[in-house]
């Protein structure tokens, strides 16, 4: 579940990253979507801190083809059309406004559920080397959690702030903003559950890594 990516899976994810951003960049440039530039420039510095913590933690291959998955859903999600006739949220037909079941989940929550459950995964690597002994194994699930959770709120900020500075967004309101909460706990729980019972207690610890 945690073995360090090999240099050529490393090649492979910063491709198929820097190839959907640079479409997306194009695309979100000419449609003049300043949201989308916006969560582009986003997207890439936090892949450049990925790549920082990666150089140091050695996450796995499922981690990093994970979180490159996750990006890509979210361009999706803000760029690509949807038929004016399929439910959707709001008045800008995309995506991310798309009810997957009516009035009650949209796509957005669906990417929200595994962005930050991906984020516990994410956390709960870089945790093991720090949390040292076999009986702590539940406390770093828990950390992980709440870390996953801590970040998906500083991604409301971040959209908050979009808010601000860009008029016109797709970002939702207070109930909106409640529901992405709500998604991101529900993706760190199943996250952290495929953790506890994806490893035995009794494996030994990772070695401590300096951060």
């Amino acid at each position: 579940m945690s073995h360090p990516a090999t240099k050529s899976a490393e090649r492979a994810v910063t491709m198929f990253v820097a190839s959907y951003l640079a479409i997306a960049s194009v695309l979100s440039w000419r449609a003049q979507n300043w949201e989308f530039v916006f969560y582009v420039l986003v997207v890439l510095i936090l892949a450049f801190f990925i790549k920082a913590v990666h150089s140091k933690v050695q996450f796995s291959t499922g981690v990093l083809w994970t979180l490159a998955i996750w990006g890509l859903l979210h361009m999706l999600g803000g760029l690509m059309p949807i038929p004016v006739t399929w439910p959707h949220n709001g008045d800008n037909a995309v995506l991310y406004s798309l009810w997957l079941i009516p009035d009650f989940f949209k796509y957005d929550h669906l990417v929200h559920m595994y962005g930050f459950g991906i984020c516990t995964w994410v956390n709960w690597q870089v945790l093991r080397p720090i949390v040292i002994g076999t009986q702590q194994y539940l406390s770093e699930i828990v950390l992980a959690v709440l870390a996953s959770n801590g970040l998906g709120a500083f991604n409301e900020i971040i959209e908050f702030f979009a808010v601000l500075i860009i008029p016109n967004t797709n970002v939702g309101g207070y109930i909106n903003t409640a529901w992405d909460l709500v998604a991101n706990l529900a993706g760190s729980i199943i996250a952290a559950l495929l953790i506890w019972y994806g490893r035995p207690i009794s494996v030994a610890p990772a070695p401590r890594v300096k951060l």
